[in-house]
């Protein structure tokens, strides 16, 4: 009987803890390369989504790719950029480009500047909120697939639109409120370049120099390679294991000017290193310095 008991408790255990992990485990690699996605072109869940402008898409995109711009997917909202759209009208969004809960969406981006490369994160973590798990951006964007000779189409493709019914994953956001009730308590990540982080600079529209106090230095722009792919896996974990250590589960909160740069680093922790907890906050320095209230230290590395 003792035994029959230690089996059952043996199977319960597996269904709390073991389960979830494989329910959330991916079909496809978080980065794709340009040969894996030219082997599957033609598979039936798979949606290509170009985010690049209308007119560039036009002049040569991915064969069987749709072009779903930038802007559709961060919105102005509330006199701030790059915000989340509402629920609804992001449904909408993910309805039109044909996609379903079950596709397989690799987006594709160029990869010119580091705004560039992080516009394909920043679309990836929005579509992962809108309850797509398999989101994958094509390493090097449309700049590396052209370089490559791989096929060039000038069709422009009309997307299967249908309703799409999701949930929003809202553990991914983080509100200005939240952060402030974190410091301390979670790594809450700058992921702009050191002087703003220092506060030697800042843009026009935010407010106060500085960072979140306690946040710590991790820059977007240091995740790429110059040629625009990913640093390799080794590098990128080197680079997050020393500055915020290797604790898989704790929680993590990235930010930077708008909730362009922040979607960086969240897209590296949590979809390619496997950080269990990380969380965006989208109205980042532009909403946070607007509050004379909310914390923020500058001229310390701390």
């Amino acid at each position: 009987m003792k035994g029959k008991k230690f089996s059952i408790c043996c199977l319960v255990l597996a269904f709390v803890f073991v389960l979830p992990f494989f329910a959330l485990a991916r079909d496809i690699a978080p980065v794709v390369s340009g040969q894996w996605l030219e082997k599957n072109l033609n598979d039936s869940r798979l949606v290509i989504v170009d985010i690049r402008k209308v007119e560039e898409y036009k002049e040569g995109n991915i064969p069987n790719s749709i072009n779903v711009f930038y802007g559709t997917w961060a919105v102005k909202k509330k006199g701030l950029d790059n915000e989340l759209p509402e629920d609804d009208d992001l449904f909408d969004v993910i309805g039109s480009a044909g996609i379903e809960s079950g596709s397989h969406v690799v987006v594709v981006g160029k990869t010119d500047t580091p705004t560039d490369q992080v516009n394909m994160t920043r679309v990836a973590w929005t579509l992962v909120y809108g309850g797509i798990e398999n989101v994958a951006i094509l390493d090097g964007g449309f700049n590396k697939w052209k370089e490559a000779k791989k096929p060039v189409s000038t069709e422009t493709v009309k997307p299967k639109a249908g309703a799409y019914q999701g949930k929003a994953s809202k553990s991914l956001l983080a509100t200005k409120e939240y952060v402030i009730s974190k410091i301390g308590k979670a790594n809450i990540i700058d992921t702009r370049m050191p002087d703003f982080y220092f506060g030697v600079s800042k843009l026009d529209f935010v407010e106060r120099a500085g960072h979140v106090k306690g946040a710590v230095a991790l820059p977007s722009p240091w995740i790429f390679a110059k040629d625009g792919t990913f640093k390799s896996k080794e590098d990128l974990e080197a680079m997050a294991a020393g500055v915020i250590g290797k604790d898989l589960s704790r929680e993590s909160i990235t930010y930077c000017d708008t909730g362009r740069l922040c979607s960086g680093w969240w897209f590296v922790l949590r979809e390619m290193l496997g950080y269990k907890d990380v969380k965006a906050y989208d109205g980042s320095s532009q909403e946070y310095a607007k509050d004379p209230n909310a914390p923020m230290v500058k001229y310390t590395w701390q």
